[in-house]
């Protein structure tokens, strides 16, 4: 059995009743039951996104009718930060209802929803949450994610280089930033030499997914990385160029030839 087809059946009514038991201390008004029930009565024959839908949507049918209430009473439960860079999918699986609850309820409240996307990257992931402030809110966004982009935590900052990819695994592909990649490398500029591995390897993925659309602008860009030395840079390059070199493109051996 795939991991994927194991992971849905963790979105079920096992996970219903793990939501009611963190949400009711904090409202004390959650209807359990119909939730739990509602869940598993839906879920049954849905495959893993859609399970998760299911349960974003009757999360909002259980809470406040009131978003900011709502979404205030989904933050008491997230639980602390996760302070490794491991474990982000597994132990924050629960977080991913509450992810798509902000992703498809909260176009309307862009500065507590962005707050909240960024609570629960330090736990799990806001990557797909994200993309639709792209779309709706774009240069409020990208103000954010310039902030974000000098954050203490790595968690968030991989959120600016992983939630922008254009060929994001499980999402949705989206077009690169304004119709240039010019504001996609912008972004990702500061965090070329980032200190955590871990979002070095998202970026150098982003870069990846550039090559496949916009060939000469990521090489000329990668090329410009000659000029500094930084000590992960030959990895970087090798990383972001992985599919061009795979299939012989002779510009990229080329740079490569170069480190």
């Amino acid at each position: 059995m795939s991991t994927t087809v194991q992971l849905k059946h963790y979105f079920a009514g096992e996970l219903a009743v793990r939501l009611s038991k963190l949400i009711s201390p904090h409202y004390p008004d959650f209807p359990t039951e119909i939730f739990v029930e509602s869940v598993r009565n839906r879920v049954e024959s849905l495959e893993l996104k859609d399970r998760v839908a299911v349960i974003a949507d009757q999360l909002r049918q259980a809470l406040p009718s009131d978003y900011s209430v709502a979404l205030s009473i989904l933050l008491n439960i997230v639980g602390p930060e996760n302070e490794t860079e491991e474990g982000m999918f597994n132990n924050g699986y629960f977080l991913m209802p509450v992810a798509y609850f902000v992703e498809k309820y909260g176009l309307e409240h862009f500065d507590i929803s962005m707050h909240a996307i960024y609570e629960i990257t330090k736990r799990h992931t806001s990557e797909y949450a994200l993309r639709p402030y792209l779309e709706v809110h774009l240069e409020d966004t990208l103000d954010q994610l310039s902030q974000w982009s000098r954050d203490a935590n790595s968690h968030v900052r991989r959120l600016v280089s992983e939630g922008t990819r254009p060929r994001l695994p499980w999402a949705k592909r989206i077009h690169v930033i304004k119709g240039d990649p010019a504001n996609n490398l912008a972004l990702l500029e500061p965090l070329w030499e980032d200190p955590s591995f871990y979002v070095r390897k998202s970026v150098a993925n982003h870069l990846n997914d550039l090559t496949k659309d916009y060939k000469e602008i990521t090489l000329n860009w990668l090329n410009d990385r000659l000029k500094f030395e930084g000590e992960h840079r030959t990895w970087m390059i090798r990383h972001s160029l992985r599919s061009l070199t795979k299939s012989g493109d002779p510009a990229a051996i080329a740079l490569l030839e170069k480190l």
